[in-house]
């Protein structure tokens, strides 16, 4: 029996966010991805949502031995999910698994949402190493929700998983949010 994989659309694209191998570049039909608030804390996560005629951009790995305890404790907010449309260079597999929010945890009212700067910089930094460039303005344009004001944490990070990046990533992620016209908020959550 062959190992399942999962598809990562956010910070499992950052290989150095995770060990899991047989990690390969991948686009998934019939899914976007969306900033939500979360109902657990004060801020913003990313989602897969399902999208007719939308598609994303990610990276696939092995999960050895069906073994999903660890990846479904780090994704606790979310149910996995089957893909049924995606394309990829890795010999063909029959299980691939993709994260959806879950619905008891997506707040719909108004909040004190922010977004972490620190978790945008590993998802966006993971997207200019494996896609570059193009794919990380790719992210930026198919991802929903840029509306919540920006927690500038970099320098003293609120996200668990957050890498360094070099002045060029850290640039390219200035530029592009200044671009959407993010709001910044040295609020933190």
């Amino acid at each position: 029996m062959s190992d399942p994989f999962f598809f990562g659309y956010g910070s499992l694209v950052n290989r150095s966010t995770h060990s899991y191998p047989r990690a390969a570049r991948a686009t998934v039909t019939g899914w976007a991805r969306e900033w939500k608030k979360s109902k657990l804390r004060r801020v913003a996560f990313l989602t897969a949502v399902e999208a007719h005629g939308e598609e994303i951009d990610g990276l696939i790995a092995a999960v050895p031995g069906a073994d999903w305890v660890a990846l479904d404790e780090r994704e606790r907010a979310y149910d996995r999910l089957p893909v049924a449309q995606i394309r990829h260079a890795h010999p063909p597999l029959p299980d691939i698994q993709i994260y959806r929010a879950r619905a008891d945890h997506i707040e719909h009212e108004t909040g004190e949402h922010v977004m972490l700067q620190s978790y945008i910089d590993v998802v966006v930094q993971g997207y200019l190493r494996e896609f570059g460039v193009e794919g990380a303005d790719r992210f930026f344009a198919t991802t929903h929700g840029w509306d919540m004001p920006i927690c500038r944490d970099r320098e003293n990070p609120v996200y668990p998983r957050h890498q360094r990046l070099t002045t060029e990533e850290r640039d390219f992620v200035d530029d592009r949010l200044v671009r959407l016209g993010a709001a910044f908020t040295d609020r933190r959550p």
